[in-house]
């Protein structure tokens, strides 16, 4: 057993600009060409109007906006769920 250590192997390392074969490069951003279509509620059809901003954002950029747009798209369920303060005389019998 030695305690010497052994020589580093050189390896040969390619410039930036060399690519390889086979090498992948990721496309930019592109429009899926999918048209939404309208519910008749217009704030359902403004928050699903907004889902056309992913196409022109990269897609760690998706997440904020599909979460901003179920968050309004639950905001207006929920508001299917409330009830509308009776009026005065609504109470009659």
């Amino acid at each position: 057993m030695s305690d010497e250590m052994p020589e580093p192997v050189e390896r040969a390392v390619e410039a930036p600009g060399d690519a390889a074969e086979g090498t992948y490069e990721p496309a930019g951003p592109a429009p899926l060409g999918v048209a939404p279509e309208l519910t008749g509620h217009p704030a359902v059809d403004a928050r699903l109007a907004r889902l056309a901003e992913v196409d022109h954002l990269p897609a760690d950029g998706h997440l904020e906006v599909y979460e901003d747009v179920h968050r309004g798209l639950r905001a207006e369920l929920t508001s299917l769920d409330t009830h509308p303060a009776p009026r005065p005389y609504d109470n009659r019998s």
